[in-house]
């Protein structure tokens, strides 16, 4: 490209409460390629942690620039500030919770140095949270007929019938603060700018190609909110009709397709029921009788009722303010519909088989059961797939009966898994009357894990979930990227668990980001620490505790301890040992014990007999029920990938990452961060280098001693020994907890 072709872009991102996808957002922006570009994030006083995000990518990009709002203005307001902020020849207002597709932001330079629009309107697709993404349904608009480089409105009106948001255009900057157009407060904020400036626009140019991700949240989407903010529709169009007032006859070739364009838009927010309220509609509905009888245009041809019988009916009743006669149509529609659902849903019930007696008996009595009424003072308590007491539930139980006394606690465990039970911690097991009686009739319920998908949340019933460890790993939605770690996961069906979520416990600002963007349903995020590490915080310096933890392992006296705990890898069938064990052991010495922690995923009865290892130096502790007491008797932690990590640097004790197949796991699973990037401590990815990092004090070294405290500082900030206690004033007693402070 010659130089008389350099061309500025200036992107604008107003940012709130989307800190599970302003990375992804601003990571597709920011191609190391584009000369000229700025990205201007505006931080519209979002109350997550945006900001800070924001402030990160500022630190290590010039070309961003951060402004932080001291109040919240809204999504139009925070575009207009990001307006007065840019200086490119072209502005592109992206939303913060999209992405753009690889390339398309070299692609929309180029287009528009070759071209020098007033606007280049590009394709986009919509990302559904099933990992389903489709084309925009009016592609075709960008072929059909070809369009020229350039071109005006009046010479292919059908632009008019594409997408009217402001991210699937790339504006001349100075051409639209010619024409004094601001975005407006409220809902629809964007079509008060996108439709005049095409009109306006003396070079229009098409670019056929998918460069907008527009994301289908599930939650979050302000106008997928019932309310009255709806109506500020009416004023957003009106809005339109008068700067084509202004044009004068230069707007007339526009008038009728503008006006088809406003009904079917009103059409569409009063028949979506998260829309209007129902009470709401027939003032609605007479908003918009009002409307058609301001703007409709003289001459104005009505959709012909053959083509389209219904929406020609819908016109005639607006036009007549019948809300009656429109809820007809919508009637008559309506069954059209029901008729056609009907036809599938019977030839789906012709293939359905009989379930087995014994099942159906089990879930008769779960059936009656929930009719009858809810037990208010009992709570379930649920690990690992009811592998037994463990992890964060057992942390918020053993809170529950120091805080709240009249809860009666119940954990659900597997057959095998009573053993392992300790003392006075009443249970039932799965599979008996007593688990559907007490999945039915219970009030509470924490488990880090999901419940079975037969187990039907009552609106009475509370569900609190915990997780287990902070996500270095894709997790939930995120996962569809990644094939081999999904293990061809049901999506639909983890989010179906999912949405009976009423609390999600995050232990940090990175496990909020991760949560949100793989669970995306209505819980409440409980950003309140870990449970499971209120011990790490407050027992860490209990000698006693610790002396006789390393007695009951048989750790021998004055010897370092390796808890060694690997994590699970999806593409090994079976645990293989990254690294041979009894080589790396011999060559530490005596004066080194490796306690060998398997994961759960594995049955293991006692690798280092049936390894031929020294079962004095190497003890397999896999089978231990906790592992916080395996950390608190430990000096040192050897890991890979597992999030054990995160919880150990509580208790600012070396931290020693064995990486040797980093990249194999970071393509296979999906990452959500580089860890050989920011580690804990030292990285070793060879034999040589583990072993050197344990001979060589290494691990114990300056340099990892503040590798590990800005681990700490950044993934262990509500650590503080109180989790546990926050989530039981939360939910068994109705209390608001704040944040701990970082």
């Amino acid at each position: 490209m010659s130089s008389d072709q350099t061309i500025s872009l200036s992107v604008i991102v107003p940012v709130h409460k989307v800190q599970g996808y302003i990375r992804q957002c601003l990571d597709s922006i920011l191609d190391p390629d584009i000369p000229n570009l700025e990205v201007i994030a505006v931080d519209d006083h979002s109350p997550d942690g945006c900001g800070e995000i924001l402030d990160e990518f500022a630190e290590r990009d010039p070309r961003v620039r951060v402004r932080h709002l001291e109040e919240n203005v809204g999504l139009g307001h925070a575009r207009n500030i990001g307006l007065d902020m840019a200086t490119g020849d072209y502005v592109w207002f992206f939303d913060s919770d999209d992405h753009a597709t690889e390339g398309a932001v070299r692609a929309i330079y180029d287009r528009l140095a070759e071209t020098r629009p007033d606007v280049l309107v590009f394709d986009y697709a919509r990302s559904y949270w099933n990992g389903k993404i489709k084309r925009s349904i009016i592609n075709h608009l960008f072929r059909e007929p070809p369009a020229p480089d350039v071109f005006t409105l009046e010479e292919r009106p059908s632009v008019l019938e594409m997408m009217m948001t402001a991210w699937n255009k790339a504006i001349r900057r100075e051409f639209l603060l010619d024409l004094g157009l601001r975005f407006s407060g409220g809902y629809y904020e964007d079509v008060n700018v996108t439709y005049p400036i095409l009109m306006a626009a003396e070079r229009l140019s098409l670019l056929d190609r998918v460069c907008y991700i527009y994301r289908q949240r599930r939650h979050g989407a302000i106008t997928k909110t019932t309310g009255a903010k709806h109506f500020d529709a009416f004023a957003q169009y009106d809005r339109i009709f008068e700067f084509m007032d202004g044009m004068g006859a230069a707007a007339d070739p526009f008038r009728n397709l503008m006006f088809d364009r406003t009904i079917w838009h009103l059409l569409v927010i009063i028949e979506r029921e998260d829309r209007v309220h129902e009470s709401e509609k027939p003032r609605f509905f007479a908003e918009m009788s009002a409307i058609y009888h301001r703007h409709e245009p003289e001459g104005h041809v009505p959709p012909d009722p053959e083509d389209k019988p219904h929406l020609a009916d819908k016109h005639r009743a607006i036009k007549a303010n019948d809300y009656k006669a429109f809820e007809r149509v919508r009637a008559a529609e309506s069954r059209v519909k029901t008729a056609k659902r009907r036809t599938r849903k019977v030839g789906r019930l012709g293939k359905r088989g009989v379930r087995a007696s014994k099942d159906l008996a089990k879930d008769r009595y779960y059936q009656m059961q929930r009719k009858l009424p809810i037990d208010e003072n009992l709570a379930v308590f649920a690990a690992y797939w009811y592998r037994g007491y463990a992890c964060n539930p057992a942390a918020i139980y053993e809170k529950v009966r120091e805080l709240a006394p009249h809860i009666t606690p119940v954990w659900l465990v597997k057959p095998g898994a009573r053993s392992t039970m300790p003392d006075g911690v009443e249970y039932v097991v799965t599979g008996s009357v007593d688990y559907y009686r007490t999945l039915a009739r219970a009030k509470y319920f924490v488990n880090n894990v999901n419940f079975p998908d037969f187990y039907v949340k009552r609106p009475e019933q509370v569900h609190m979930m915990t997780q287990h460890g902070t996500p270095l790993k894709k997790m939930g939605l995120d996962q569809m990227e990644y094939p081999v770690g999904a293990n061809d996961m049901d999506f639909k069906a983890l989010i179906t668990r999912s949405d009976r979520w009423d609390f999600l416990i995050s232990s940090n600002p990175l496990s909020t980001e991760a949560w949100q963007r793989g669970f995306p349903c209505g819980y409440e995020m409980l950003e309140i620490g870990y449970p499971r590490n209120d011990r790490l915080v407050t027992d860490r310096d209990d000698v006693e505790q610790r002396a006789r933890l390393r007695d009951e392992l048989a750790v021998p006296h004055g010897a370092t301890a390796i808890l060694y705990a690997p994590t699970h890898r999806d593409y090994q069938r079976r645990y293989s040992p990254m690294f041979d064990i009894g080589r790396v052991m011999e060559q530490l010495g005596d004066d080194h014990v490796l306690l060998l922690r398997a994961h759960y995923y594995y049955k293991i009865k006692n690798m280092a007999a049936d390894m031929g290892w020294p079962e004095d130096r190497v003890i397999d502790v896999s089978r231990h029920p906790s592992v916080e007491d395996l950390m608190l008797a430990s000096d040192v932690l050897l890991t890979d990938y597992s999030s054990v990590m995160f919880d150990y640097a509580n208790l600012d004790r070396p931290i020693v990452i064995y990486a040797n197949d980093w990249e194999t796991y970071r393509l296979t699973r999906g990452v959500n961060f580089d860890l050989t990037e920011t580690p804990p401590g030292v990285v070793a990815t060879t034999e040589d280098e583990l072993v050197d990092a344990f001979v060589s004090r290494a691990a114990w070294s300056d340099a990892a001693a503040k590798d590990r405290a800005d681990f700490k500082a950044r993934f262990c900030p509500w650590d503080d020994g109180h989790a546990a206690e926050r989530a039981v004033r939360r939910m068994f007693l109705g209390e608001k907890v704040p944040n701990p402070p970082q």
